[in-house]
């Protein structure tokens, strides 16, 4: 009778270290696939081209979105104490620090991040991975390496294109909708928003490219059970990936506003 609930502990308490081991130990082994055998360039710029230039489009619009949301919101906020001319640089501060690395790691996350997943999980599946290992060819550094560094690269820099196409578009409300001086609407961005708020941004555009594809890979890399698995990978990568980016952000904001006061 005893058997049941004691068996059923145990798996409570060993499933999480087994799953923890064997992520650190893929995360180790990814890590020496960058160096031995050396990534090759041309993966590299594959996934750059994957990551980056395939999710510019969606970045921008919803930088764009985002901004002018923020640009109505703030405004009237602003208006009941006639500084209708901070609409920028709070959305700029808010944009840099923030936003544009925690939604665009979001959208790059749902459309590179599930792509991956699936991809690697479909290669598993189909035994592609272990006729890679017969032939001598190293899957962390073919597969894992070029996507976890081209994440790491493209993330902050997309980013950059989100604050870009934001504050554009609180300039565009602030001057239509509010008719704010644009000198005025620009010295306040220049008063409140300082290069160190983009580099915190892209510092975790970079923490946040490294989380979502590392676990995005896992995920496909150990999937299992055919193309049900396959799925099942795909959105344990996307959830858990989401969830991840939520509580680095919080750490990393804790740190940057630690170590910066």
């Amino acid at each position: 009778m005893l058997s049941v609930p004691i068996s059923s502990f145990g798996r409570t308490i060993i499933t999480p270290i087994q799953v923890s081991g064997r992520f650190g130990l893929f995360v180790l082994r990814s890590l020496k696939g960058f160096i031995y055998p050396p990534v090759k360039i041309r993966l590299i710029f594959q996934q750059l081209e994957f990551v980056g230039n395939r999710s510019l489009s969606i970045i921008l619009l919803a930088g764009a979105m985002v901004g002018g949301i923020f640009g109505f919101q703030l405004g009237e906020i602003f208006r009941i104490f006639g500084a209708e001319s901070m609409i920028g640089a709070a959305a700029g501060f808010a944009l840099s620090r923030e936003l544009a690395p925690l939604v665009g790691g979001f959208l790059v996350t749902g459309r590179a991040g599930s792509s991956m997943a699936a991809e690697i999980a479909s290669m598993r599946v189909n035994e592609q991975i272990d006729a890679m290992r017969v032939m001598s060819v190293n899957p962390y550094s073919y597969l894992v390496a070029p996507r976890i560094l081209a994440s790491a690269i493209m993330l902050p820099i997309l980013s950059v294109f989100f604050v870009v196409a934001g504050v554009l578009a609180a300039f565009l409300v602030g001057v239509v909708w509010y008719q704010i001086d644009v000198a005025d609407f620009i010295s306040k961005i220049e008063w409140v928003v300082a290069p160190k708020d983009l580099v915190m941004g892209a510092e975790k555009g970079v923490a946040f490219g490294l989380i979502f594809s590392t676990i995005s890979c896992y995920q496909g890399f150990y999937a299992s059970g055919g193309a049900k698995g396959v799925g099942r990978a795909t959105t344990v990568a996307v959830v858990t990936s989401y969830v991840s980016l939520l509580v680095a952000d919080y750490v990393i904001t804790y740190l940057q506003y630690s170590f910066t006061q």
